[in-house]
């Protein structure tokens, strides 16, 4: 079983996806293009932006974010120390200071109180990570913060999320999102975008996408090589049109996993994942916390279950960001929660045949009796 199907959501937009790349083929529209234009308008509008700017991946969306904000060499940018490398890798990338701080042990989403904690004179940026599917309470840190520094959301792993009505890229300056396949919204390989209401601040993510050109051989200034090809945008406009219907589909799964493992919450052997009050989640993630993690991982891997770990390694631990000077014991709930998290598998089209193997598997691990539910 894997963690996520990617070949059953193929077989729900394989003919729409032959039609749309026969009409890049004809035209070779194959960088950017009428395709890549329609789906940053359309998502845009989905996710209650003012605009979408389609990049080549989900690193460079969070990289480019932040050098149209103005962040740079000098500055610091404080994100959570439990969340992918990449975070912290588009800091050091636009030769800023990752400032680390800790999170909150229910949801696994930055602490917002330390996070507010850690800006000082030398902050140029925060970076919230909306985790597994739902935003992290950044509402709470502009009231304490007001417009003293930039809000990047780091939105890899939320597309279509909500908090309080508001969805990604409306609370911070921008977004990044990753396109990357397994995830909610993703395409046929890398791609990504950033989301603004910032007319200015899009026109230069745009811009330095673009080897820092708006006018074809004319470069003001020095830019990259990322932008959203034809091929993917077709993709991902098929997928889009289908979101909501998934996203609809990974809650029932979530709530087929919480009503199944609820005698396991009671035997005190799992803790199961925390929407916070004004959240809409889209479960890109179904994230549990067992004991003897890495054995229940190994059984299930054994049984053909494909469970992970998102993620095993803090940011502060790895040996990329040795230089930031911390050691183990810095973060203790990012280093608690890297030791007991265990993602199953959830995607629009699991089965609850599927789903009950996946909880008789964990029952199983843990070596407790399963008792039936219902009549």
């Amino acid at each position: 079983m894997p963690l996520v199907d990617l070949a059953w959501q193929h077989g729900q937009i394989a003919d729409e996806v032959a039609l749309g790349f026969e009409r890049v083929m004809a035209t070779g529209a194959f960088i950017q293009g009428p395709e890549a234009a329609a789906f940053e308008v359309e998502f845009a509008a989905y996710s209650g932006v003012a605009h979408c700017v389609g990049v080549a991946n989900g690193t460079d969306a969070l990289e480019l974010a932040l050098r149209a904000a103005g962040i740079g060499a000098g500055a610091e940018v404080v994100l959570p120390a439990n969340t992918f490398v990449a975070t912290a890798e588009a800091v050091v990338r636009v030769g800023a200071t990752p400032v680390l701080v800790d999170v909150d042990e229910d949801s696994g989403l930055v602490d917002i109180e330390h996070m507010a904690a850690r800006v000082g004179r030398s902050t140029g940026a925060v970076m919230p990570v909306h985790l597994y599917g739902q935003i992290a309470p950044v509402e709470a840190l502009t009231e304490v913060l007001g417009d003293r520094v930039v809000m990047i959301e780091d939105a890899a792993q939320a597309q279509g999320a909500t908090r309080f009505g508001r969805g990604i890229g409306s609370w911070g300056a921008a977004a990044g999102t990753s396109f990357y396949p397994g995830k909610n919204l993703g395409a046929y390989g890398d791609a990504g975008a950033v989301l603004t209401a910032d007319d200015e601040l899009a026109r230069r993510v745009r811009r330095m996408g673009n080897h820092g050109s708006e006018v074809k051989y004319e470069h003001p200034t020095i830019g990259f090589n990322s932008r959203l090809d034809g091929l993917q945008a077709v993709v991902l406009r098929a997928k889009l049109r289908r979101l909501e219907t998934w996203n609809d589909e990974r809650r029932r799964a979530a709530r087929r996993y919480d009503a199944g493992l609820a005698a396991l919450v009671e035997a005190g052997l799992v803790h199961l994942p925390v929407t916070l009050p004004g959240n809409v989640h889209v479960w890109h993630l179904y994230v549990i916390r067992v004991p003897r993690r890495d054995a229940v991982l190994a059984e299930l891997n054994a049984a053909g279950i494909a469970a992970g770990i998102h993620y095993p390694v803090p940011v502060h631990l790895h040996e990329a960001f040795r230089s930031l000077g911390h050691r183990r014991g810095d973060f203790p709930v990012a280093e608690r929660l890297a030791g007991e998290i265990l993602s199953l598998p959830i995607y629009p089209g699991i089965s609850e045949s599927a789903q009950e193997r996946v909880i008789d598997a964990v029952t199983a691990a843990l070596r407790v009796e399963r008792v039936p539910v219902g009549p």
